[in-house]
This record gives C-alpha cells, sequence and structure tokens, in this order.
C-alpha cells in the first residue's frame, strides 16, 4: 500500500487539475477571497470524519454493502408539535448530511420528522472499497426505515442526491409519498458524451486534490461565494491530510464511476407520486465536463432548460425556479427553499 501511494503522489505532483472539476463542475474559476493554506495548521480527520461536528445527534444503523459489512450514520430529529410526516434527505457526493442543518430545522418546526443519513460511501458512514450502484444505497436506506419502522415518507434529494432519490422513489413507490428534487444530477444521460475513465486515472487527479483547486470547484456551485461555505473546504483539507486520504480517494473515485454509468434520466416518466423540481436557475454543473468534447459541454449542464424538460417528462410535477442561485439552493437561500418545500408537503396529493 505505501509503494502504491507514493507512486501515485509521485505522478499526482504533476498534475494540477482536481478530479471533481472532473466530475460535477463547471470550468468557471471564481476568485477566492480566502488564501490557499488556510488550513495547514488544522488538525486531520480521519475517514469518517468522526471529530467534525454536526448540527444533531448521529445515530448508527448497521448494514451491508455488496458483502462487506458498513455502518450507515444519520440524525433523526423530532417534529416539534403534532406530526404530519416523515422526511427522508438525500445529500449530494461533494457534502454529507450536515449541509441539510437549515433544512432540518425549517422542516422539523413545520410539523416534520426528518431522518437525514450519511450514505455508504461519503460523510461518517463506511467506506468500503466496492463498486457502488444507486440501487444498493436505495435499498439500505429501506432498510433503515424499516428498522425505525417507518413505512411512508417524502423525500428531499440534492445533487447526487437527486439520483439515489429517483432511484429510491422508482424501487419503493409505496413508500415515497412526495419528492422535492433540487438541482439533482442525471436530469441527462452524461454517458453519451463523457468518455468513460479509468479508475487509475481518476485516482491520480483526485491525489493531486490542493485546497485552492478544491475551494475553485467548489465555488463553481455558489455563484455568491460566503464566507461560512469555507466549512466545505475546511473538511476536505483535513481529511487530505490523514493518512487515510488514499482510502477517501478511493472511494470518491467509486462514487464517479457510479454516477457515470448508471444514468436515471428515463426513470422520470415513471415517477407516479408528486414532484417538486426546486432548480437553482445560475446552474451550469456538468458531470464530468473536463472529459467532454468542447462542443457538447456547449449543451450540457443549463439547468434552467433541464427543470422544464424534466417537468415535461415527469406526470406530475411542479417547477419552482431560483433566480441567481446555483447547485444548491438549500444553502444558498434557505429560508427560500424551505418555504417552497412546506408548502409542496402541506399540499394535498
Amino acid at each position: 500500500m505505501a509503494s502504491f501511494l507514493k507512486k501515485i503522489l509521485l505522478v499526482a505532483a504533476t498534475i494540477s487539475a482536481p478530479i471533481f472539476l472532473v466530475s460535477c463542475a463547471s470550468t468557471e474559476k471564481a476568485s477566492s477571497t480566502t488564501s490557499p493554506g488556510l488550513y495547514a495548521d488544522a488538525a486531520p480527520l480521519d475517514l469518517r470524519i468522526s471529530q467534525w461536528p454536526y448540527p444533531y445527534p448521529l445515530k448508527e444503523f448497521k448494514t451491508s454493502l455488496q458483502g462487506q459489512p458498513a455502518s450507515m450514520m444519520y440524525m433523526d430529529v423530532a417534529a416539534l408539535g403534532k406530526q404530519k410526516g416523515v422526511v427522508v434527505l438525500f445529500h449530494g457526493k461533494n457534502f454529507s448530511s450536515d449541509y441539510w442543518a437549515p433544512t432540518i430545522a425549517g422542516i422539523s418546526k413545520a410539523g416534520y420528522r426528518v431522518i437525514a443519513p450519511d450514505q455508504i460511501g461519503f460523510g461518517k458512514s463506511s467506506k468500503p472499497e466496492v463498486a457502488y450502484h444507486f440501487d444498493d444505497l436505495a435499498a439500505n436506506t429501506q432498510a433503515l426505515l424499516k428498522s425505525l419502522n417507518i413505512n411512508q415518507v417524502s423525500v428531499i434529494a440534492n445533487s447526487m442526491g437527486g439520483m439515489v432519490g429517483i432511484r429510491f422513489s422508482r424501487l419503493y413507490p409505496q413508500t415515497v409519498q412526495k419528492l422535492v428534487l433540487e438541482n439533482p444530477l442525471g436530469l441527462e444521460d452524461y454517458s453519451k458524451d463523457i468518455p468513460p475513465q479509468q479508475n487509475d486515472e481518476l485516482l491520480k487527479l483526485e491525489m493531486a486534490q490542493t485546497e485552492a483547486s478544491y475551494r475553485r470547484f467548489l465555488q463553481s456551485y455558489f455563484p455568491n461565494w460566503q464566507p461560512n461555505y469555507e466549512d466545505f473546504v475546511e473538511v476536505y483539507v483535513r481529511v487530505q491530510k490523514s493518512p487515510d486520504y488514499l482510502a477517501y480517494a478511493k472511494t470518491s473515485v467509486l462514487t464517479y464511476q457510479m454516477i457515470a454509468e448508471k444514468p436515471v434520466v428515463n426513470d422520470l416518466p415513471q415517477l407516479k407520486m408528486p414532484v417538486l423540481l426546486v432548480i437553482g436557475q445560475k446552474d451550469r454543473t456538468v458531470f464530468g465536463r473536463r472529459f467532454a468534447p468542447p462542443e457538447a459541454v456547449k449543451s450540457l449542464g443549463n439547468f434552467s432548460e433541464l427543470g422544464k424538460k424534466a417537468q415535461a417528462a415527469i406526470p406530475n410535477a411542479k417547477l419552482v425556479p431560483i433566480e441567481n442561485v446555483g447547485h444548491v439552493p438549500h444553502v444558498e437561500v434557505p429560508d427560500q427553499f424551505v418555504k417552497a418545500v412546506v408548502g409542496f408537503l402541506n399540499s394535498k396529493p
């Protein structure tokens, strides 16, 4: 393992492009207001970011993935007042369930119990070195709900979580009462334009990541970068300082392949429950953008148009466009997002 890591690091030193400009982001680079090396003296975080604080207490669900034992960590936040229902949150690839903090607060205040898991391979959950599939993540989430004696939920899903949420809703339609898709990936089939990538090459790019390049990548998600978004940079950089980073990077590569190989756009017409599309209109996220031919990129990642197409494809869908907002509206305009979602959850089917 040590010799492999040394080889990877030597190759990585010659590469400047971060992998998840590979995965999702626009190539446009916003200027950073924070100097590189801000976290040079910060303590490392382990593979499961055990020292990183979450907004609510965590619980553990013991499960498995591809035959390997795994722990799925989750927050279970009670409704304030009389409970109207249960909501499950699906996070994006480059985030963990902690970024749902303002949504959890708003939804629970509105009378909904909230279950916010870190999917296997992300956040504080286990990160086995296996082939990842949306079906498996969905099945583990369903098993978690069954362990809690929860039979019906509404789903809120962002970015890659949108792909998991779509698959979950297709596999378990009897479980999902309503579905909220917030700037989901998968509204177009990336495999048509993005050539397949080898794991070794993706790993080299991941290992070449720097604090500055990762900040630029995240800035492409947020048209109006705010100081509190630095938390997303910090957690990544602190994991990178850990001996566990190689395992973390390998998992990132494997989950990249899940997105690349498992399109869900054809599932949209099969969604029978009410669906709310909340779409930040400045989002231009393209999965695997750097690998696409220049001409192909021009037609990809236009979320203002993708939202309209998705609404037309889904039998019972409502579209809420949010102007001047990018890939993560629930972080950028939390009050506006919660208002739209609560109105949808409270509405009659």
